[in-house]
């Protein structure tokens, strides 16, 4: 439920009353935690509880006469409605004329100002460049400065659960081998230990699981690996005998959570530490800092994680495949109930959500589905709630975005479906979003190649009609762990974008959104595999993981061009043969005409 602007104004106003007490100028705010994570526990959501904004890429800044919050696209229009009213003022990331934080720093610090944030929720790339700005004002940084432990009562405290281990024939790579690889890695770059915060790559590390983040399975943790040692930090309520004999058969010394910081502080370093400051806290940047000579560069856990094995792939085409089927199950049911009955974007949400509880080794959703109708769907990130939830009529869109983890892999799928009568502009538009899909994953490319050249794939499908859309286009997706996966991507470069390589798993979603009138997105999940070798290099492609009919009622193919006709019943022939087998009856009679053959 939507926080009430007016308890939010009053927030603000008790955070500028402690920052004039504390002698701060200017105050940050990013929402994350600890490990520089996207998704959050409810303990960490202090940008949310200050400003009402729900979103999960966020900057407050507040000063004595002013507040700002940047986001990018995918959240302008929802940020826009929570912030009505809270004389919070919405910063469009990106957009032309609206300035990045750094620069909006250089205008507002000067000699003698104080920057304050909370260093343990900041990350360290993040905060260096902002004590640089600091520094070039004339001012000075408070980096310790966390007003929420005053001002927000009743806040949650820190989610601690029991954790557990992948069973044997599901993480493919024991502990020991993985160790050894990333030692690998560490000894390529000079280091000799690598302080490891990112959660997910802690998890995949030990082939543990937990439950202490809302549909990520991952455990607050951290590690700091040497070259003959290995430490884990890690909420006591958390360790359990089986962690406890596993740390002891392989001489994994397990210390408390909340005692890193001073096991640091006193650490004697033989040699360098390997930091990614992109996913290790500026605090945590400091203490090191202070303690040992640093090697900053992207943490070895990440691309290894991010190259699935065998094993792995093995169980998510297993996993994608019953997946696909529960899609197909829901959109059945949706196409046979909208029109006739009752159906709301929350009760659509619910129905999807059970298919997948339905199915084997289910352990929970990848995300909170989102179940979005017309106007709504415009927001990339729409979140629906009973209350306020849509009814969807029999005419327009419902762009249904969910996926869930399993016992054998995380998936992750968008479907825009018909919901009944169509403009021209809306088949056009959902014309070109399936073309920009499929152009993608039939590319052929080069070893070496990255997301953000394969980017202009999709893209170039939408430009050629002036349209484009505010978010990436692909992310890596994690094996029984997080749904957005990095480092690798498909999207406008970053400056450091890895290249893809046989075994990653990204999206596929390009998208339209027209804001108060409906949005369209098609998101497949696809495994990069090897295509061929030549004397003019090796060639890489990627295979659909993901099986469901794209909505042929919205298709014209007046904006499509033979090539885009032949990808989509090739794609569809393919839907047919693999998920057909899993249905039965009316669903099943149905999937054969939704994938059935399109012509000019």
């Amino acid at each position: 439920m939507r926080t009430d602007s007016d308890e939010i104004r009053n927030r603000i106003r008790m955070l500028r009353m402690d920052m004039e007490r504390n002698g701060i100028t200017v105050l940050l705010m990013k929402s994350t935690d600890p490990h520089a994570s996207e998704y959050i526990g409810e303990h960490d959501k202090v940008t949310e509880f200050f400003s009402g904004c729900t979103s999960d890429n966020v900057v407050l800044a507040v000063t004595a006469d002013e507040a700002r919050l940047w986001t990018d696209g995918r959240y302008f229009i929802s940020a826009a409605r929570e912030l009505s009213g809270t004389d919070i003022q919405l910063m469009k990331s990106g957009r032309a004329g609206v300035p990045k934080v750094t620069e909006y720093l250089k205008e507002r610090l000067s000699q003698g100002d104080v920057l304050g944030f909370d260093g343990r929720c900041i990350d360290a790339a993040s905060g260096l460049e902002y004590r640089r700005t600091a520094a070039s004002a004339g001012a000075s940084v408070e980096g310790m400065y966390a007003p929420a432990e005053e001002i927000w009562v009743g806040r949650p405290q820190m989610s601690c659960s029991p954790v557990w281990f992948l069973p044997d024939g599901l993480s493919g790579r024991s502990f020991g081998e993985k160790l050894s690889d990333v030692r690998e890695k560490m000894k390529a770059s000079g280091a000799s230990y690598y302080m490891m915060s990112s959660l997910d790559d802690i998890m995949w590390l030990f082939n543990m699981r937990g439950s202490d983040v809302a549909c990520c399975p991952v455990a607050y943790a951290y590690c700091l690996v040497g070259t003959g040692t290995c430490d884990l930090f890690i909420q006591d309520g958390a360790v359990t005998e089986e962690l406890a004999a596993f740390a002891r058969a392989n001489r994994v010394k397990v210390h408390s959570y909340g005692s890193l910081f001073a096991y640091l502080g006193s650490y004697h370093f033989e040699g360098n530490v390997l930091v990614n400051v992109r996913e290790s806290s500026d605090a945590l940047y400091s203490v090191l800092k202070s303690r040992a000579a640093l090697t900053e560069a992207p943490g070895p856990a990440g691309l290894l994680k991010a190259v699935k094995n065998g094993t792995e792939i093995a169980r998510l085409k297993e996993c994608y495949l019953a997946d696909s089927a529960a899609v197909c199950r829901f959109i059945f049911s949706m196409k046979n109930r909208i029109g006739r009955e009752t159906v709301t974007e929350y009760t659509a949400a619910e129905a999807m959500d059970a298919e997948r509880r339905a199915l084997p080794g289910f352990l929970d959703l990848s995300f909170p589905t989102i179940s979005a109708y017309n106007a709504n769907a415009a927001m990339a990130h729409y979140a629906v709630n009973r209350e306020t939830a849509e009814e969807v009529k029999p005419e327009g869109f419902l762009l249904v975005d969910s996926g869930g983890q399993y016992m054998g892999g995380t998936t992750d799928v968008t479907r825009t479906i018909a919901a009944g009568s169509l403009t021209e502009e809306m088949k056009r538009d959902f014309t070109l979003v399936a073309c920009a899909n499929l152009r993608l994953l039939d590319a052929r490319f080069r070893e070496g190649t990255t997301g953000s050249q394969l980017d202009m794939i999709p893209r170039e499908v939408l430009y050629r009609h002036g349209i484009d859309y505010d978010h990436g286009t692909g992310h890596g997706i994690g094996y029984i762990l997080n749904v957005h996966e990095g480092p690798q991507r498909i999207g406008r470069s970053t400056g450091s974008d890895p290249a893809m390589e046989a075994g990653m798993i990204t999206s596929d979603e390009p998208g339209i959104y027209r804001e108060g009138e409906y949005g369209i997105r098609t998101e497949s999940i696809m495994l990069c595999v090897e295509d061929r070798e030549t004397e003019f290099g090796r060639f890489l492609k990627f295979e659909p993981l993901t099986f469901v009919p794209i909505d042929l009622s919205a298709i014209d193919t007046k904006y499509m061009e033979a090539y885009d006709i032949r990808l989509l019943n090739e794609y569809h022939r393919q839907v047919r043969e693999k998920i057909g087998p899993l249905l039965t009856g009316d669903a099943r009679d149905w999937l054969l005409e939704a994938a059935g053959e399109v012509r000019a």
